[in-house]
């Protein structure tokens, strides 16, 4: 196909794509769907490789993920037929049960020529708490109803037995039954669209337009990646707990570009955990939830690029069974996003060191789900609903700030005007805004966080905010710019009931509270003391910075409201004096975790735990942690003799 053709066939998939996109979107139920708009929707080829996406509608997530190995665990289609599943370990397309995903056949003269695919994220799929995920818990079966891949549609007539058996286990059944008969819709217009182009193509060139858009987003990773140096880097991110009150849980990455194609080698990274964090991956080289991250960077550095499987082609992922990104069964899931938050962060990281000119500081990598469970005084129904997604800054770019409350890496998600939230349930909005002072300071300030407060007014009400995370570890800045400020989550703040939560996913309140939450805010970029004196106004003027940060941070005096230049000169050559120049900076929290879990060590720690058998990494890892803040003159090896002596079953 010439490449006139290939680009016009490029709008006609991406346009049926989208008309997918606006039927879910308008006619979906959930607040979680037709407002945060969690869900995505695809065409793939007959292998169940995506070839297009919608741009303006959905999550970013999944322009890589493959259908294949889920549509071959169904022997035969016929046309009416619709797939489904919501199960993290068959096929390994649903990443956490609420995903539930779908996928139609396009049959022409009886062979299938592509499927119209997607997924909804459901508010609630049953199991142990209210919207199903919390990191408190442990194995998949706790996380709600499972369905491997099988037909929910089978020559277009509905399997409504099986239909009875998803309701029946799920909390508010009318909203997964509305969202499923929207997503019904979708694939449907998906399927209208897609004969339409075969009429306006005929099949032949529509199958080499599949297989040509595919190979020229192919050709475009392959040239971004030429144009980055050969070389190694490497780089470790921490999530801040890797269960309830727990350690940090590290993420490694050692990233290998030679010519145009790439490694990503995630040895290293911690032991599968027994809390919800954990990614399945199914050890597969190109899941798409292990490159995330590298599709922000590809469209970063060319946002012209095609969004489609083919992005994944130059990419070879390693990561080890038994991990916290590849754990083995009945590892609970739900919580993977936070992780996979961490991830981006980390894929960014090992990205900067290669072409830091081109990329920007971390983003807050963190978006709190928020989800309110709760009985309506009026009606005594009870209502369950997701409230919002308070995402955190974006990191300070090479050409300006970080935006404000969307960090780049959670902007697909978006929030929900206050006012239909508070009409369809029964709580008050206190404050909804820009947190002043929570991005890192920088010749390019971090964006700043998000604060969302509200009042309950039943009993039992329960909340779930889910990925809570960077309350301890920070969003580093990078190139002399500073971390942004950690996230809280704060029960009745200011008052003699006040509860820091920290992150805790789960609250029950009472009428009467107030629960307070504020994200990160992002990492800035190069040094702040080469912020224009007169930017540094323009945000204290804002509210975006206060008075006494843009003095100690930035070293810009402000008087009457105006700045004294010569104060400023002054401060500003003894404050350079006192800051040593670095690719990143961490915040004190990772310095001084770093102080004692050194490179070394952890390198140790890595090598001792993948000797053990799976179900032991997870126990000893907790062990060593204790033993060595007990003893931190010993070494790594020697405390693990140590503890080895009090464990007859593992010796």
């Amino acid at each position: 196909m010439d490449k006139v053709t290939l680009e016009i066939f490029a709008n006609h998939a991406r346009a049926a794509a989208e008309n997918m996109a606006y039927t879910l979107y308008r006619t979906a139920h959930s607040t979680f769907v037709k407002e945060t708009e969690d869900f995505t929707v695809q065409l793939t080829d007959p292998s169940g490789n995506v070839v297009a996406v919608p741009m303006d509608l959905g999550a970013t997530w999944y322009p890589g993920i493959t259908y294949g190995r889920a549509i071959g665990m169904i022997p035969e289609y016929e046309p009416g037929d619709i797939g489904f599943t919501n199960d993290p370990y068959s096929g390994f397309l649903a990443t956490h049960a609420p995903d539930l995903h779908m996928w139609k056949p396009i049959f022409h003269e009886g062979e299938i020529v592509c499927f119209a695919c997607g997924h909804i994220h459901n508010t609630d799929m049953g199991g142990a708490v209210p919207a199903s995920l919390s990191r408190t818990l442990t194995e998949i079966h706790q996380e709600g109803i499972r369905f491997p891949p099988m037909k929910l549609y089978r020559r277009g007539e509905l399997n409504e037995e099986l239909l009875r058996v998803m309701l029946l286990n799920v909390r508010k059944p009318e909203q997964n039954l509305g969202d499923l008969k929207a997503f019904i819709g979708a694939l449907n217009t998906g399927e209208r669209k897609v004969r339409a182009m075969l009429e306006k193509f005929g099949v032949e060139r529509f199958r080499a337009g599949l297989q040509g858009l595919q190979d020229y987003a192919e050709h475009q990773a392959r040239e971004i990646l030429r144009a980055i140096p050969d070389g190694q880097w490497s780089f470790s991110d921490f999530a801040d707990e890797d269960s309830v009150g727990g350690n940090p849980c590290r993420l490694r990455l050692t990233l290998t570009i030679q010519g145009d194609s790439a490694v990503l080698d995630f040895t290293g990274s911690d032991p599968q955990l027994t809390s919800s964090l954990n990614v399945p991956t199914g050890s597969d080289p190109r899941h798409t939830l292990l490159l995330v991250g590298v599709y922000y960077v590809l469209c970063t550095l060319n946002p012209q690029l095609l969004l489609n499987g083919g992005l994944t082609r130059p990419f070879t992922c390693i990561a080890p069974e038994g991990t916290v990104l590849n754990p083995v069964f009945p590892a609970a899931v739900g919580m993977r996003s936070l992780t996979c938050a961490r991830l981006r962060s980390l894929i960014f990281g090992a990205f900067s060191q290669a072409v830091p000119e081109k990329l920007p500081a971390a983003p807050a990598g963190t978006s709190s789900i928020m989800n309110v469970m709760t009985t309506d005084n009026r009606t005594q129904q009870t209502v369950l609903a997701a409230v919002n997604p308070v995402v955190g800054g974006g990191g300070g770019m090479p050409h300006r700030d970080g935006t404000n409350g969307s960090g780049a890496d959670g902007a697909y998600l978006k929030n929900t005007p206050i006012e239909i939230t508070e009409t369809e349930v029964p709580i008050q909005f206190l404050r909804y805004g820009l947190l002043p002072d929570s991005g890192g300071a920088g010749r390019w300030r971090g964006g700043l966080a998000t604060v969302l407060e509200f009042k309950v007014f039943a009993p039992n009400t329960r909340i779930t905010a889910r990925n809570r995370d960077r309350s301890r570890f920070r969003p580093w800045g990078i190139l002399g710019g500073g971390p942004g400020r950690p996230s809280d989550f704060v029960l009745n703040p200011g008052t003699a009931r006040e509860r820091v939560l920290g992150n805790t996913d789960i609250v029950t309140m009472d009428p009467g509270d107030v629960i307070h939450i504020h994200s990160p805010g992002g990492g800035g970029r190069g040094s702040p003391l080469e912020r224009e004196p007169e930017r540094v106004l323009e945000d204290v003027t804002r509210g975006y910075v206060s008075a006494a940060v843009a003095e100690s941070d930035y070293g810009v005096v402000i008087r009457d409201g105006a700045v004294d230049l010569a104060a400023t000169e002054v401060l500003r050559a003894r404050l350079a004096g006192n800051r040593t120049p670095a690719h990143f900076r961490f915040g004190p929290e990772r310095e001084a975790f770093e102080q004692v879990w050194t490179e070394a060590a952890y390198a140790e720690l890595t090598a001792i735990l993948a000797a053990l058998p799976v179900h032991w990494r997870f126990f000893i890892k907790g062990r060593l942690f204790a033993e060595r803040a007990a003893h931190p003159q010993m070494g790594v090896r020697e405390v693990y003799e140590r503890v080895k002596a009090g464990l007859p079953g593992l010796a």
